[in-house]
C-alpha cells in the first residue's frame, strides 16, 4: 500500500475537469482512494469525486494498492499539483 498526503494547488491555467482525475486513476489496475476529512471515496468514480468537492488548497489523502501502486500514487499526484 502507497500513500501520499498532497495539497491541490490553485493554478486556474493548469485547472483540468475532474473527468480527467478519473481517467488518470483508471489507467492503473490499483484500487486508488482518496480521503479529504472523514470521507474516502474511490478516485475511479466520476460521481464520488464530484461529490468530495475538491478545491485548491484542499489537502488529501490518495492511498493506492496493487501492483502499480506507486506510479499510480505518483501519477495522481502529479496530476493535482500541476
Amino acid at each position: 500500500m502507497t500513500q501520499k498526503t498532497i495539497t491541490i494547488r490553485k493554478a486556474e491555467k493548469n485547472s483540468k475537469p475532474i473527468a480527467m482525475l478519473v481517467q488518470t486513476a483508471c489507467m492503473f489496475s490499483s484500487n486508488i482512494v482518496i480521503g479529504s476529512g472523514s470521507k474516502t471515496i474511490n478516485a475511479k468514480s466520476l460521481m464520488a469525486v464530484m461529490a468530495l468537492g475538491l478545491q485548491s488548497g484542499d489537502t488529501i489523502v490518495v492511498t493506492a494498492d496493487g501492483m502499480d501502486e506507486e506510479e499510480a500514487c505518483e501519477k495522481v499526484h502529479e496530476y493535482l499539483t500541476a
